[in-house]
């Protein structure tokens, strides 16, 4: 029989498989504090009987993550991974240092089906989701690794989290149990490429997370030609949904534009822009292109960043342009996993 994935389980979830064992419920919170805590092996729980760590062998398992590349960056203390998984698959996560604290970019996937045509992630398409544990063992390693507290969590790494719903709920439930790692939801941005059905559903679920709209362009036209999932939902629709958001949670939503030179990044397009996101509770954030080897899509001369930028300003948007972090390591989604893969 497959064994139970354990740290994608709640403590209710918990106690009901190991119901037939007769527990007393301080057992149930140890196990569980220790999950929390990030442990690799049920050795680790060290005050727990023998016998019983044995019994968790037999019905669970601990999937976590092995570091199989590191990348620090001399410029900023950014650090890329390279983590495998317990089935030889392999994704990136990325810590960045900030005044207020540490964040850490994590993935949702094992490659990405959206194929949006910028992104390294998706080039070879979707192998598996991530399990809620999968997720979590990514922050609890970059902040074990590195002896820090993990702050914040973006959602942006590899794959598409509202591709892969359930578990990125999940996942969302646990890192910010009080009795984990404790990261509120106010602390964490979940991404789409604008999966609206989706949209829909994590609104009535009433997180108070910060919702990233991966927008990247201002019309059908340009987006169909670099985001497949904009011929499923347009422009239109997709801001609909992201406006029909902030009027439900009160909460206000990023949106991200990868600015592609000669693509995207004209007055034009600024205009338009604009016109779209007026009076959207929003906050625009430009980030200028890297490069990916696999196409010929290169990033605007610091000048046209900083007049597209102005432009979007002088229409009352909220705007600003991403800080680069990690360049030096190429610490962009989908790199180091293709060049892993490419030299294996």
């Amino acid at each position: 029989m497959e064994k139970l994935d354990i740290k994608s389980m709640t403590m209710p979830e918990i106690e009901d498989a190991l119901k037939g064992y007769d527990l007393p419920k301080f057992r149930i919170k140890q196990i569980y504090s220790w999950l929390r805590k990030g442990v690799e092996s049920f050795d680790e729980m060290s005050n727990l009987p023998k016998s019983l760590r044995q019994t968790l062998c037999n019905i669970f398992d601990i999937r976590g993550v092995k570091i199989k590349k590191r990348l620090e960056s001399r410029v900023d203390d950014t650090v890329k991974y390279l983590y495998e998984l317990y089935d030889g698959e392999c994704i990136e996560s990325v810590l960045m240092k900030y005044n207020h604290g540490y964040t850490v970019c994590i993935s949702s996937q094992v490659g990405c089906r959206m194929g949006c045509s910028f992104c390294a992630s998706g080039i070879d398409g979707l192998f598996r989701n991530l399990s809620a544990s999968e997720m979590l063992a990514q922050v609890e390693m970059a902040g074990k690794d590195n002896g820090v507290r993990i702050s914040n969590v973006v959602m942006m790494g590899m794959g598409e989290p509202l591709d892969n719903f359930e578990n990125t709920v999940r996942f969302l439930d646990l890192v910010s149990d009080e009795e984990g790692l404790n990261i509120g939801l106010r602390h964490i941005s979940v991404s789409t490429s604008g999966v609206v059905p989706k949209i829909y559903e994590l609104m009535e679920l009433g997180y108070p997370i910060t919702l990233s709209i991966s927008l990247h362009a201002p019309t059908n036209e340009i987006r169909n030609s670099i985001m497949k999932v904009n011929r499923a939902y347009p422009v239109e629709q997709l801001l609909k949904a992201c406006s029909d958001y902030t009027k439900k949670t009160s909460r206000r939503i990023s949106f991200e534009y990868a600015l592609i030179d000669g693509v995207n990044d004209t007055d034009e397009c600024a205009e338009i822009l604009a016109k779209n996101l007026r009076g959207m509770l929003c906050h625009l954030n430009l980030i200028p292109a890297n490069p990916v080897k696999e196409n010929s899509f290169t990033r605007p001369n610091d000048n046209k960043v900083h007049r597209f930028c102005e432009l979007m300003k002088s229409k009352g948007i909220n705007t600003t342009v991403r800080r680069t972090l990690g360049a030096d390591i190429d610490a962009s989604c989908g790199q180091l996993r293709r060049s892993h893969q490419n030299n294996a």
